[in-house]
């Protein structure tokens, strides 16, 4: 390594550059080092499989913030990213060697390896995609249990006299300017090698048990280098790894410590990757807590603070901000001001969210957290050329996005399909199928306006590890459509239950995967054959009607589901009312449920279209049967009388009175008090039970004539089921029930329409005060567009407003 102050003339062996990965001031610093070395060739620390795609970095497509991804051919799952930004000083040095012709050479330990060592670092976590701290680590950042394992930032940070490492990292490195016109480039890196080579003697290792291993490849790599082409080198590593690798080694020792390490055969590509995912918190090791700051560092010429507070003022103006440009002056002097008085070099993020909070807040944190998000952090999606070596899947699903122009953005978004129409219905079947696959780009979510089945509405956001979902799903096919249908026969033949198979029946059909279809209904056939269970029965029939349905909407032939769907709830038919007696609590609730899905599945499937479905009504009829047969057996619970009875009310199935006695049976003085409540539950229970009362007053006054005749001992039992069902409705239709029962029941005998008109209505109420309902009429007359008597000519004489009444109810 070239001693401090050293001219790059006088320098002796490869130049040995420590940097902290993306780090804004290290990249400068490199760069300006290879303008003053300008070295033969230019080895940086990653994976050398990775060696044939640099030439890719200078495509005119490739946007960074991009990753090399490395994932075991065997196992897909199994991958590591090494990610690079703009201002990460690899990223750096690589475009530099291409722009001057300079050979490019990968130096750390080979994926190969690191794929295959199981809980190793670099292997990334299936459930979120993201990489081990100990895979991409910065030298600079220890992130272990061990107490041993220290971070050197933090303990140079320490020595200076700060209590935040990144704070005294910013002010040395990432916030100090050029050293002008004749400076040495060379002298920053030899004063951090001097301070790493001092903890390396003092820590050893550090409590980074993989990085003697590394270093050891990194070594022989660098030796293979000094053969090929000469003493002439630049090596880009972190800083942590300087003094290992100017260390006097055999290669043989070298050698030695890789002996025996664990192989897989690995595929590496490069990959999109995002400013978030760059962030501390995205749970990547390596990351940085401001991608977007630190690019703004990197990419601004001059004036940082200046530019960055007139992007804040743009932010804000679009969100409707009143921000003018004093707002942005008074916010530079006040940044500064902290900046000098805090003894920084230049304003850091610290000091200008205080500037903003201050000067364009108004003191609130508001506009900080927005900030925050969009720019510190940033929504900045890289971009990768077609060139790049990818799975035939990925380049199916690139064609498939530029043909349906759905381009995946690192923002989320919602977005509205309509199928009727041939673009958004090709951009439903992608997102059903890649969903299928376990490739979450879009997750649906309800609509905000039509609920119609031609709608669906999508919140959609492309993820860095998705790349390895594609490349897992890889292994079902070439295109989307040929792995989707091999996954949803795979998963029909593998499926336990009867749901399980119908759910996929429907997922299927909304993929639009018409050769899967027959292997998915041959195993739901016989799954239902074999199934006796009502409760299983019951569950899968909502999902397989509305794949009948989706079959209409998206002009699918679903003849065969409706028959299957069919046949299952013939059968639902005949086992649901010996299975309702005798449940307990917890069995009758979950009765309930399949009650209720089976009743909606029923409504849909038995569509009265007797053109094309001359069985709907029959399935209605029957349906209808059994509802009566659970709702007049004494031995099913109150719970599922109760509901059985409102199903039927709801379709119009009771007659004249038919709720009244049921009710009134159910609310006997013989029917214990426990039942009783449970058969109110599920007459009135949900969120439109409580209307039913406010609108049947006589309902009503046999709700209130039982709960009054409740015995005390059994009033603490009944209590928390009645608390339970009423808790359930509105507020406002909880106040109308109450000043009902307050009022208490009317004693006016009812009479027919007509024959008394100043007689109360029947239950609860005193009557109608006909007065303050005539008080209304005008309003009425005009909001209707009639004249003050009629739609006709006003009348010579004006009636009394009680007479007028009548026509009022009309």
């Amino acid at each position: 390594m070239s001693g401090r102050g050293e001219r790059a003339t006088d320098r002796c062996g490869p130049v040995l550059l420590g940097v902290r990965h993306h780090g804004p001031g290290s990249a400068r610093a490199v760069r300006a080092a290879l303008e003053q070395c300008t070295p033969a060739a230019v080895l940086i620390e990653g994976p050398p499989e990775a060696d044939e795609l640099v030439p890719l970095a200078a495509h005119e497509e490739m946007r960074p913030p991009v990753a090399l991804l490395a994932h075991a051919q065997d196992d897909p799952g199994r991958a590591a990213f090494w990610p690079l930004a703009e201002f990460s000083p690899e990223w750096v040095a690589m475009r530099w060697a291409l722009e001057h012709g300079v050979p490019v050479r990968f130096i750390d330990l080979p994926a190969a390896h690191s794929l295959a060592g199981g809980d190793d670092g670099e292997t990334v976590d299936e459930e979120t995609g993201e990489q081990g701290a100990g895979d991409q680590e910065t030298g600079e950042q220890g992130s272990g249990a061990a107490e041993v394992r220290i971070d050197p930032i933090g303990v140079l940070a320490e020595t200076a006299g700060y209590d935040d490492p990144e704070r005294w990292w910013e002010d040395v490195v990432e916030h100090r300017g050029g050293g002008g016109a004749g400076a040495d480039a060379l002298a920053p890196f030899a004063a951090l090698a001097e301070a790493m080579a001092a903890l390396r003697e003092t820590y050893g290792d550090g409590g980074h048990d993989r990085d003697p291993v590394r270093e050891a490849h990194m070594r022989l790599r660098l030796r293979a280098a000094r053969k090929e082409f000469g003493d002439d080198l630049a090596v880009v590593c972190g800083a942590w790894h300087v003094p290992a690798l100017a260390q006097r080694t055999t290669m043989t020792a070298d050698r030695q410590l890789l002996k025996g390490l664990p192989k897989a055969k690995a595929a590496v590509t490069w990959v999109p990757w995002t400013h978030r995912r760059l962030s501390r918190r995205s749970g990547y090791g390596a990351g940085i807590a401001s991608p977007g700051w630190y690019g703004h560092l990197f990419s601004a010429p001059d004036r940082p603070v200046e530019r960055w507070l007139t992007k804040v003022a743009g932010l804000l103006r679009e969100e409707d901000y009143a921000v003018s440009s004093a707002h942005v002056i008074e916010a530079v002097r006040l940044a500064e001001g902290l900046a000098t008085v805090r003894g920084r070099p230049l304003a850091g993020l610290t000091e200008l969210d205080d500037a903003v909070r201050a000067v364009m807040g108004d003191g609130t944190d508001a506009p900080s957290l927005l900030i925050h998000d969009r720019l510190v952090v940033g929504e900045v999606l890289g971009e990768v050329p077609e060139d790049a070596p990818a799975v035939p899947l990925q380049r199916d699903i690139a064609r498939s996005q530029r043909t349906l122009r759905l381009k995946p953005e690192a923002l989320e978004r919602e977005l509205e399909l309509d199928l009727r129409k041939e673009t958004d219905a090709g951009r439903s079947r992608l997102l059903h199928r890649l969903r299928l696959l376990g490739i979450p780009w879009g997750e649906p979510t309800r609509s905000r306006g039509s609920t119609g089945t031609f709608r669906e509405t999508w919140r959609l956001r492309w993820e860095p590890e998705l790349a390895v979902r594609v490349a897992e799903a890889g292994i079902w096919g070439t295109t989307v459509l040929s792995a989707a249908t091999a996954k949803a026969a795979s998963e029909a033949a593998g499926a336990a239950h009867l749901a399980e198979v119908t759910a996929l029946a429907e997922r299927c059909l909304l993929a639009e995967l018409p050769d899967a279809l027959p292997v998915v209904m041959q195993a739901l056939s016989d799954r239902a054959a074999l199934d006796a269970d009502v409760g299983h029965l019951a569950q899968a029939l909502p999902a397989l009607v509305r794949s009948v349905r989706y079959g209409d909407v998206r002009g699918t032939d679903a003849a065969a589901l409706r028959e299957v769907a069919t046949g299952l709830a013939e059968r639902v038919f005949v086992g649901l009312p010996p299975a309702c007696p005798g449940l307990d609590a917890d069995g009758a609730a979950d009765m309930r449920g399949h009650l209720d899905a089976t009743h909606q599945a029923v409504g849909l499937l038995g569509q009265p279209d007797t053109e094309r479905r001359p069985e709907g009504n029959g399935l209605r009829t029957r349906w209808a049967g059994v509802l009566r047969a659970v709702s007049e057996r004494d031995t099913v619970p109150g719970l599922l009388r109760g509901r059985a009875t409102r199903l039927l009310l709801d379709d119009g199935e009771l007659g004249d009175g038919g709720a009244e006695r049921l009710m009134g049976l159910a609310l006997s003085p013989g029917t214990p008090p426990t039942d009783a409540a449970g058969w109110i539950e599920g007459f009135v229970g949900g969120g439109d039970g409580g209307m039913l009362l406010v609108h049947d007053e006589r309902l009503l006054a046999l709700v209130d004539g039982w709960l009054t005749g409740v015995p005390d001992a059994a009033f603490t039992d009944v209590l928390p089921l009645l608390r339970r069902t009423f808790a359930e409705y509105e507020s406002g239709v909880r106040r109308t029930l109450g000043e009902l029962v307050r009022r208490g029941p009317a004693t006016v005998p009812r009479h027919p329409a007509g024959d008394a008109p100043d007689a109360a209505v029947p239950g609860f109420g005193p009557g109608l005060d006909r007065d303050r309902a005539a008080a209304v009429l005008p309003t009425l007359r005009m909001l209707l567009g009639i004249g003050q008597h009629g739609f006709g000519d006003d009348p010579p004489e004006s009636p009394r407003p009680a007479d007028d009444l009548t026509g009022a109810r009309t």
